[in-house]
Protein backbone atom coordinates (compact mmCIF):
# COMPACT_ATOMS: atom_id res chain seq x y z
CA UNK A 1 0.00 0.00 0.00
CA UNK A 2 1.50 3.33 -0.62
CA UNK A 3 2.05 6.27 1.67
CA UNK A 4 -0.74 7.96 -0.19
CA UNK A 5 -3.22 5.38 0.03
CA UNK A 6 -1.93 4.69 3.65
CA UNK A 7 -2.65 8.27 5.06
CA UNK A 8 -6.29 8.41 2.79
CA UNK A 9 -7.74 5.29 4.90
CA UNK A 10 -6.08 6.50 8.19
CA UNK A 11 -7.71 10.12 7.49
CA UNK A 12 -11.02 8.19 7.12
CA UNK A 13 -11.18 5.98 9.74
CA UNK A 14 -10.05 8.14 12.17
CA UNK A 15 -13.05 10.45 10.82
CA UNK A 16 -15.04 7.98 11.34
CA UNK A 17 -14.24 6.68 14.81
CA UNK A 18 -14.94 10.08 16.01
CA UNK A 19 -18.49 10.03 14.56
CA UNK A 20 -18.78 6.82 16.64
CA UNK A 21 -17.47 7.94 19.46
CA UNK A 22 -19.66 11.23 19.90
CA UNK A 23 -22.70 9.44 18.91
CA UNK A 24 -22.19 6.58 21.91
CA UNK A 25 -21.10 9.85 23.84
CA UNK A 26 -24.34 11.30 23.24
CA UNK A 27 -26.14 7.70 24.10
CA UNK A 28 -24.93 7.72 27.70
CA UNK A 29 -25.27 11.42 28.40
CA UNK A 30 -28.66 11.28 27.10
CA UNK A 31 -29.33 7.67 29.09
CA UNK A 32 -27.62 9.29 32.42
CA UNK A 33 -29.66 12.36 31.73
CA UNK A 34 -33.24 10.87 31.34
CA UNK A 35 -32.65 8.15 34.47
CA UNK A 36 -31.49 11.13 36.60
CA UNK A 37 -34.44 13.70 35.73
CA UNK A 38 -32.07 16.51 35.02
CA UNK A 39 -33.99 19.57 34.30
CA UNK A 40 -34.17 21.18 30.54
CA UNK A 41 -31.80 23.83 31.48
CA UNK A 42 -29.15 21.00 32.92
CA UNK A 43 -29.76 18.96 29.40
CA UNK A 44 -29.66 22.18 27.51
CA UNK A 45 -26.32 23.48 28.99
CA UNK A 46 -25.12 19.10 28.46
CA UNK A 47 -26.40 19.23 24.99
CA UNK A 48 -24.26 22.29 24.11
CA UNK A 49 -20.80 21.10 25.61
CA UNK A 50 -21.36 17.93 24.03
CA UNK A 51 -21.83 19.59 20.97
CA UNK A 52 -18.88 22.06 21.06
CA UNK A 53 -16.75 19.61 21.65
CA UNK A 54 -17.69 17.80 18.33
CA UNK A 55 -17.74 21.04 16.64
CA UNK A 56 -14.32 21.79 17.26
CA UNK A 57 -13.09 18.29 15.82
CA UNK A 58 -14.95 19.49 12.74
CA UNK A 59 -13.96 22.28 12.62
CA UNK A 60 -9.97 21.46 13.31
CA UNK A 61 -10.77 19.05 10.09
CA UNK A 62 -11.90 22.17 8.05
CA UNK A 63 -9.08 24.07 9.31
CA UNK A 64 -6.36 21.36 8.00
CA UNK A 65 -8.28 20.77 4.72
CA UNK A 66 -7.73 24.61 4.35
CA UNK A 67 -4.63 24.67 5.30
CA UNK A 68 -3.17 22.02 2.92
CA UNK A 69 -5.31 23.42 0.27
CA UNK A 70 -3.06 26.61 0.61
CA UNK A 71 0.24 24.64 0.51
CA UNK A 72 1.07 25.13 4.55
Amino acid sequence: MSPETFKTVESIALNITLVVLFTLMFFAVHDVLTKNDVPKTGRFIVYGVLGLGALGFVMKGIIELFWMAQGV
